[in-house]
């Protein structure tokens, strides 16, 4: 069955096409007799209007694009939760795109939102700064990313600070021998930062192994030379003659690769490996999990960032805000058992 378009509504209601879409806009230059008759075609004819028809028209599209990194990383979870509750409740819907996904296309989704006539953008995945001005509407960072561009506010956690409480936590713990899994992108580096600095505030030295993704195969093929499970020469390459007694893992399930890792070495969490990963995200909770880890509460992220944007809409303009993320204490760490 066709649907019903606004010419189709014009005709029931006996007037143009324009006036229709004034009534759609709320126009004050409508009488009451006329604004009536349009708005009892569309009842009569269940009429919807079209997003994309009062983009090309010049008004709102009630819509927002949101940019991600990995459909796959259980952060977004909660972050899309609180973007969806604080745009919801003005009217917005949410549309998002995996900067990934389509990569191997060339198509950048903020090119893909422009033509969609989004009327926000919400950054929660890396994006360029040329595509941001290029998207020609309003938009916030959501998280730490290396996005840089004017007038764009950001809502993130402070991920050094971060990086810092997790590594205290296990040099209060009696460890020693600390190994750090980190991997690309600006929040991963902005993590590792903060291990950095600890360790050396602590008087200990450092030992990072990379994956090439955020992602627990990558992780667990990393920490394997961090427990021997490879070569001969593993552990003398991570920068440990034996195996670490600890490990901070820049995200989740990363540090559940690295207790895959270390349970195919022998080595029981958290007796005799303790991990620590980051983001609190819904797997760390399980009880099979039960994964100590850094909270930067994603989804008041997200419903700070939805209300930053809603003041940009507004009025043009919006502050940033850096948030203080916090330690959750679970079953993969522990006090050093010393012989």
């Amino acid at each position: 069955m066709r649907r019903p378009t606004i010419y189709d509504v014009a005709a029931r209601a006996g007037v143009s096409k324009s006036l229709v879409s004034l009534v759609l806009r709320d126009s004050p230059k409508v009488s009451a007799e006329k604004r009536e008759a349009v708005l009892a075609a569309i009842s009569a004819l269940d009429y919807t209007p079209s997003r994309l028809a009062a983009g090309l028209a010049g008004t709102r599209t009630r819509s927002v694009g949101v940019v991600i990194d990995d459909f796959s990383n259980l952060w977004f979870v909660d972050a899309l939760a609180g973007l969806r509750a604080s745009l919801g409740r003005e009217g917005y819907a949410l549309s998002v795109a995996d900067a990934h996904l389509n990569a191997h296309l060339g198509v950048d989704p903020i090119d893909a939102f422009r033509a969609l006539r989004v009327d926000g953008l919400v950054l929660a995945g890396e994006a360029s700064a040329d595509a941001v001005q290029r998207a020609g509407v309003p938009a916030v960072v959501l998280g730490t990313r290396a996005v840089s561009a004017a007038d764009v506010p950001v809502i993130a956690s402070d991920e050094v600070a971060g990086g810092r409480i997790a590594t205290r936590h296990l040099v209060e713990l009696g460890h020693r021998t600390i190994a750090c899994i980190s991997g690309p992108g600006a929040s991963a580096a902005a993590r590792e930062t903060g291990y950095r600095e600890t360790m050396a505030d602590a008087g200990l030295v450092p030992s990072i192994v990379h994956a090439d993704v955020n992602e627990e195969r990558a992780a667990r093929a990393a920490a394997s030379a961090l427990f021997g499970a490879g070569s001969g020469e593993a552990l003398p390459l991570a920068g440990f003659r034996e195996a670490p007694t600890a490990v901070f893992a820049v995200n989740d399930p990363m540090a559940v690769g690295a207790i895959a890792a270390a349970r195919a070495a022998g080595l029981a969490v958290p007796s005799r490996v303790s991990v620590v990963g980051y983001d609190d995200s819904p797997l760390a909770s399980y009880g099979i999990v039960s994964l100590t880890t850094i909270s930067g509460d994603p989804r008041e992220l997200g419903e700070r960032a939805g209300e930053a944007l809603l003041e940009m809409l507004s009025t043009g303009r919006a502050g940033s805000r850096i948030f203080a993320p916090r330690l959750v204490v679970r079953g993969s760490t522990a006090a050093i058992q010393r012989p």
